[in-house]
């Protein structure tokens, strides 16, 4: 069953046809499961990937690619650790709801998926359908990075390219899907909740890699909030079990010109407060000026943006906005420090100095920052 936390309507055959709340909001899963008492932590067979945590998950595992647990990293450049999410089999981390959406593809029946994406979600469930025998139809920007449009075709989905900003792109997908001119199923990273069950078992394989503690704060890129809001969601699981103690504060980071959650919180940097090196001050770069490097968090309407505006506040929190200088600096230092990741990822390691220069983040906190993309899409 379905519900909608903003109405409270719920959805009790929740079929292909219905993927948001007839409210406008997104709906998700009446219960998050937790595994049987006699279920503990040592039982973890890591060879299942993130289906580990299977207990924890309203789907079964049914189309997967051995992915999960990826590694972590001491990073003492910067003062923290960090996960390395690009380690998975389509490079990035949106691997962890593909798996879990095109399960509950299977589950349903659906033959046809439908998803749009500026690039790595559009390449996961692609490939996740690909691995399921699924046909897959992916909206993108038309301007989408090449690399990454060349991927997406590789595995047989059909790629509809579309003009304009990357709601536009959505709006494209969404008209598709709501007028039925085309079958198939919204295998949506924004929109269906099977993709957020998936990403909260970051939080559980960085439990479980730490020993069943968690850090003081996590960082996180911040687009439509895929990572951050599943891994709340994950963090807050383990807590109910009694699997760990407490949840970390949440910190996500955005592009300025795309920044909707760090402008709603009143956290987005001035003109003189760019964040540039984790080891260096601010300076005013022009911190108002459209940051399109990190084209992976270009999203100005996230569908689930008062979820993650809780996620921030309910764990003490906060979100910034970080510009293209920082940002491209920052991708050449992680390149030099051996992360070859994309421009993305930068703004995480770029916006930890100013958390920590603002005083949410200390500077003897355990920070576990999540590098979420390859470099080798470009």
């Amino acid at each position: 069953m379905l519900v909608c936390e903003a109405c409270g309507r719920e959805y009790l055959d929740a079929g292909t046809d219905v993927w948001r709340c007839e409210c406008g909001h997104a709906l998700d899963f009446a219960d998050t499961p937790l595994p049987d008492s006699d279920v503990a932590p040592a039982t973890l067979d890591r060879d299942r990937g993130l289906w580990a945590f299977e207990s924890f998950l309203p789907v079964e595992r049914r189309v997967t690619l051995g992915e999960g647990w990826t590694p972590l990293v001491e990073a003492p450049d910067w003062d923290c650790t960090f996960k390395l999410e690009s380690l998975f089999p389509t490079g990035s981390f949106k691997d962890r709801g593909a798996t879990a959406t095109l399960s509950r593809a299977v589950e349903l029946g659906v033959d046809r998926v439908v998803e749009d994406s500026s690039g790595n979600a559009g390449l996961a469930i692609a490939t996740y359908a690909a691995r399921a025998g699924i046909d897959a139809e992916i909206y993108v920007p038309a301007d989408a990075k090449p690399g990454k449009l060349r991927a997406i075709e590789r595995t047989g989905a059909d790629v509809v390219r579309v003009e304009g900003s990357r709601g536009d792109v959505t709006d494209a997908c969404i008209e598709t899907v709501e007028s039925g001119s085309k079958p198939g199923w919204y295998a949506s990273h924004a929109w269906n909740p099977a993709f957020f069950a998936g990403t909260a078992t970051f939080a559980m394989e960085l439990a479980a890699q730490r020993d069943w503690t968690v850090p003081d704060a996590v960082v996180t890129p911040l687009g439509h909030g895929t990572l951050l809001l599943g891994a709340y969601r994950g963090f807050r699981a383990l807590e109910t079990a009694g699997w760990i103690d407490d949840i970390p504060r949440l910190f996500g980071v955005q592009a300025t010109g795309a920044a909707p959650i760090a402008d709603a919180l009143g956290s987005a940097p001035g003109d003189d407060d760019e964040p540039v090196r984790s080891d260096g001050p601010t300076e005013a770069t022009g911190a108002d000026e459209p940051n399109e490097a990190a084209d992976g968090i270009q999203i100005r309407d996230p569908a689930r943006g008062d979820q993650v505006r809780a996620a921030l506040r309910e764990t003490g929190g906060d979100a910034v906005a970080v510009g293209p200088g920082a940002t491209e600096r920052e991708h050449d230092r992680l390149a030099r420090a051996g992360f070859h990741v994309e421009p993305t990822c930068a703004t995480a390691t770029a916006a930890l100095n100013l958390f920590r220069e603002r005083g949410v983040v200390d500077s003897d906190d355990d920070v576990v920052v999540a590098l979420t993309g390859t470099g080798l899409k470009g």
